[in-house]
């Protein structure tokens, strides 16, 4: 028997599901309610100026009696972003099962069957080579110059990129950067002329139960506009680190992904990226990355391509009640130290296992999430001030904090340019850290891959974030040093191709990756 089962989908694909809702609430017993309230007498409140006004006439004021003006507003900032990708079995639908497997799934089967499928190309020279695919997405023009906010998952794995203006002009963007890890992207294209764009608005100041407008290209049905409200704040999908998304009911699809979530005054307030749902289509439950945090992403990636996050070097859990209470914690809440990693900016701070972290520059962490969050916000290099329980009493600590590995700046002059990056990847060496990020054993040895840069040699082959290099030829590597010597070697000798050996999860093989 199949259970019922509600997985979560990024909206990015166009796809075959069409739900439809069935309302049970008959006119009869609308029409009751409608008499019923215009029988009772107004409840009163006071304005302002103290005047006395009824309370469902101040409501029926905000209603809008249509949506007309934000929809003509915003539209010609709309835009509708397909890709090609040459990543098949790696499209975001099935990045999709993997992240979020579910029991008993009728879909599981069919995932299963296909991957062993290419299990006899896996054991018989390396890697497969997979045929092109395409998707759809949404995103929106920001700025007059041309540049163009989407979802990372949009564009992630794209060989290429074309976005298509409201008026039906189409162009190929520069991928100005992206992050994993809020999952947003920044492309810029270039039009010759300013270009409508939207506004940002404060996302922090819109409530559970306020009109929304969900702007995109669902299933490739582009310059598409569908009304809801918001249905709850801070919601955490278990999608990433840094999960605080805005849920609507708006009804959001496939396509949708990267597309902007408008508020009254036709502001941004949040960027459509996942929903909710049993079958892959609109089930009423929609989550969008809020203004609030996807404002400060962009600055970053605008300015250098790449997001630097605050890094503390701790091992966290959350505090249950059993642990308040033998803690002598006033409230059930915060995140409690579990382990120090050496050379750290904890440890160079003081902080030691069994303190609980409280606050963080004067905002309260109620969870071990919220305070990776708040920490990842912080500013690298200059002092955060945390709010610490030791034994029994609250203290106040000063940490300057570090940067997060893995989120080295991707872009780099010409000048810095390496031989890696004739192949089109970055890597890095194996620490406790990466081992833990990357999920590697213990007892593997080499230099893992932290990026791979999109149409590069690498992406073609199939490498991707998380792979471990152990030999480059026959001759084993452990430092990213080693591989860019192998590199230039390659390079000055004008081969055709790079032979790796590679380390993926419990696979191991060798990968050719051809030279350009």
């Amino acid at each position: 028997m199949i259970k019922n089962q509600v997985n979560i989908h990024s909206t990015t694909k166009s796809g075959q599901w069409i739900k439809k809702r069935v309302f049970s609430l008959s006119t009869q017993i609308a029409s009751l309610a409608l008499i019923s309230a215009l029988a009772l007498p107004p409840v009163l409140n006071a304005d302002e100026k103290g005047a006395v006004i009824p309370a469902y006439a101040s409501t029926m004021q905000t209603m809008p009696a249509s949506f007309a003006e934000v929809v003509e507003k915003v539209r010609p900032a709309v835009v509708s972003i397909s890709v090609t990708t040459k990543s098949g079995p790696d499209w975001p639908e099935f990045r999709q099962f993997r992240r979020h497997p579910k029991e008993d799934s009728p879909l599981d089967d069919f995932l299963r069957r296909f991957l062993e499928e290419f299990e006899p190309f896996r054991k018989n020279g390396g890697l497969p080579r997979h045929p092109k695919a395409s998707g759809v997405g949404s995103g929106f023009i920001i700025d007059a110059d041309g540049f163009v906010v989407t979802n990372h998952h949009v564009i992630e794995g794209a060989g290429e990129i074309t976005v298509t203006l409201n008026d039906g002009s189409k162009y190929s963007p520069k991928v100005v950067g992206h992050d994993a890890k809020t999952d947003l992207a920044l492309l810029k294209v270039d039009a010759k002329k300013p270009l409508p764009y939207m506004s940002f608005g404060d996302s922090d100041k819109a409530r559970v139960g306020d009109w929304v407008i969900a702007v995109g290209n669902p299933y490739g049905f582009g310059d598409t506009f569908t009304a809801g409200i918001i249905s709850a704040r801070g919601r955490d999908i278990q999608s990433g680190p840094y999960d605080d998304f805005i849920q609507v009911d708006a009804p959001i699809n496939k396509g949708n992904s990267g597309g902007p979530l408008l508020n009254m005054n036709g502001e941004v307030i949040g960027i459509n990226t996942a929903i909710y749902s049993p079958t892959g289509g609109n089930v009423g439950i929609g989550f969008s990355v809020p203004s609030s945090m996807a404002k400060s992403v962009l600055a970053q990636l605008r300015e250098s391509g790449s997001v630097k996050r605050g890094w503390l070097g701790v091992q966290i859990q959350s505090i249950t009640e059993d642990m308040a209470e033998s803690l002598g914690l006033p409230e059930t809440q915060g995140a409690m130290v579990a382990q120090v990693l050496p050379d750290t900016p904890a440890k160079k701070a003081g902080l030691i296992i069994g303190d609980v972290i409280l606050e963080v520059n004067g905002k309260p962490v109620k969870t071990a999430k919220m305070l990776a969050r708040l920490v990842g916000d912080a500013e690298v290099g200059k002092p955060a001030e945390f709010g610490i329980w030791r034994h029994g009493s609250k203290k106040t600590v000063n940490i300057v904090l570090g940067r997060m590995e893995g989120e080295e700046k991707v872009v780099v002059s010409q000048e810095e340019q390496k031989s890696t990056d004739v192949v089109g990847f970055r890597l890095e060496t194996i620490t406790d850290t990466t081992r833990k990020q990357y999920k590697l054993a213990d007892d593997i040895e080499g230099v893992v891959i932290v990026d791979v840069k999109n149409d590069s040699p690498a992406a073609e082959a199939g490498l991707k974030q998380g792979d471990v290099i152990i030999m480059v030829g026959q001759e084993k590597v452990a430092t990213p040093e080693e591989v860019e010597q192998k590199v230039k070697e390659i390079v000055e000798a004008k081969r055709k191709a790079m032979l790796l050996l590679l380390k993926r999860q419990d696979s191991q093989q060798f990968v050719t990756v051809k030279m350009k």
